[in-house]
């Protein structure tokens, strides 16, 4: 160092220079996006056909798949199902199967992702009023599960023959 500048630090009239240190920090941040909570269904199903009044018919209705992209802390939900009446030529008496006497049955899941519990329906049960499908609880960030509800129609004894047409509604919270 020159003389003067010795003299002029020394006096602290010039600052010395900053040293080097053997470690430094860098607060560094980033999102993590969070996305919805939807279910698919299929656009359409044919359960089955040939069963005459008193039987029941059973089909599954194919595949449905709730998404849960919420990447939530607590990524628990519930999926019910509901059905309209299921009706053929002029909705009269005969011609209506009421929801009441279709029942549904989740069965086990083809595929789930993420972690938390995941439990079927059990049992089949009208869905006239409503019933859960499906439930996911606890767990945390994104997860999904599908599986694949088989629908039994009791036709009651005084339905006449026809092509009958309802409206099976699935919804998750």
């Amino acid at each position: 160092m020159l003389p003067v500048a010795g003299a002029l630090l020394a006096l602290g009239l010039i600052a010395a220079p900053a040293a080097a240190a053997p470690t430094g920090d860098t607060t560094t941040t980033f999102s993590v996006l969070a996305g919805t909570l939807d279910v698919v269904v299929p656009a359409t199903s044919t359960v089955g056909t040939g069963g005459a009044p008193g039987t029941s018919i059973a089909g599954q209705l194919g595949t449905i798949t709730v998404d849960d992209t919420r990447a939530a802390a607590d990524a628990s939900w519930v999926t019910t199902v509901t059905s309209t009446d299921f009706t053929t030529g002029a909705a009269g008496a005969s011609e209506t199967v009421p929801a009441t006497d279709v029942d549904y049955s989740s069965g086990p899941a083809t595929a789930t992702t993420g972690n938390g519990t995941f439990t079927p329906s059990g049992a089949a049960a009208p869905i006239g009023t409503g019933i859960t499908a499906f439930t996911h609880a606890g767990g945390t960030g994104n997860n999904s599960a599908a599986w694949n509800p088989t629908l039994t129609v009791n036709v009651p004894l005084a339905n006449v023959s026809g092509t009958y047409t309802g409206t099976v509604t699935h919804s998750v919270a």
